[in-house]
């Protein structure tokens, strides 16, 4: 049976390589069999966190929110290894201003976190997921988040800092995140009877570098009383891309130590 949760043979195309998940995520499918196709507009990052191609890695540097972007990369993709297994649509963006207050928030800036959240995803679901449809055979898993189907708990954040600036949840990382999951569920229903899979990963709180206070308060609210490791979210995205999910589809799969169960 462990062999369904192994990635031989397998090319992923995984957006947001280069981030504190997706690195993650590069290195346990690389660990699993499967090829990786990174995606990230942060061509130093993709080296610094995933180091040189190879063999089984191949680094694309796109911007998800442009379809000629994305074309690109599928071009570079198809004329070395084809159509993609599997697609994940891991890519987030953060504004310039992306802590301030929902009464201030600029509307450049949700169009330009909305740009890459949602329409990014979309964009790379027409372009590979769609030739996964024309094919007769695919996986998608979309990466969401908590507040994409809860509202955050404002007490969590007093405070709370990142980097030594005070943090937030901003409505538009909670809307995109909702909106993609609409799209999840939509793309389920629409690609079923050709054979691609489609789903979501839901991570709670990963603990990348907040200072104590915010720590302790998110800690408080979980019932398995921690913050996320990328690993966590890692094993939860190698479960729905590999055949050990191969009837599940249109699901959440929420990975948030109890979160959402209060």
């Amino acid at each position: 049976m462990s062999d369904l949760f192994r990635l031989d043979g397998k090319v992923v195309v995984l957006t947001g390589a280069a981030g504190i998940i997706g690195a993650e995520v590069t290195r346990l499918f690389l660990n699993s069999g499967a090829r990786v196709f990174a995606v990230d507009r942060e061509e130093a990052l993709l080296e610094q966190r995933l180091g040189k191609a190879h063999d089984s890695l191949m680094t694309c540097v796109a911007d998800v929110s442009s379809k000629e972007s994305v074309g690109r990369a599928f071009a570079q993709l198809s004329g070395k290894w084809g159509v993609p297994h599997v697609l994940l649509n891991n890519a987030a963006a953060k504004s310039a201003n992306f802590f301030e207050s929902f009464e201030t928030f600029a509307l450049d800036e949700w169009n330009e976190v909305m740009a890459v959240n949602l329409t990014g995803a979309m964009l790379c679901a027409q372009v590979f997921g769609g030739a996964m449809a024309e094919r007769g055979s695919g996986n998608v898993v979309n990466t969401l988040s908590i507040y994409g189907i809860v509202a955050p708990d404002q007490r969590i954040y007093e405070g709370s800092e990142y980097l030594g600036r005070a943090i937030n949840t901003p409505a538009i990382y909670a809307a995109s995140k909702a909106g993609l999951w609409g799209l999840t569920k939509y793309l389920a229903a629409y690609w079923g009877h050709r054979g691609v899979r489609v789903n979501a990963v839901t991570p709670g709180g990963i603990f990348s570098g907040q200072n104590d206070a915010f720590v302790k308060n998110y800690s408080d609210r979980a019932p398995l009383s921690r913050m996320a490791e990328a690993n966590d979210i890692a094993n939860a995205m190698r479960y729905l891309a590999s055949d050990a999910a191969k009837y599940v589809t249109g699901h959440n799969l929420v990975v948030d130590g109890g979160w959402t169960t209060w």
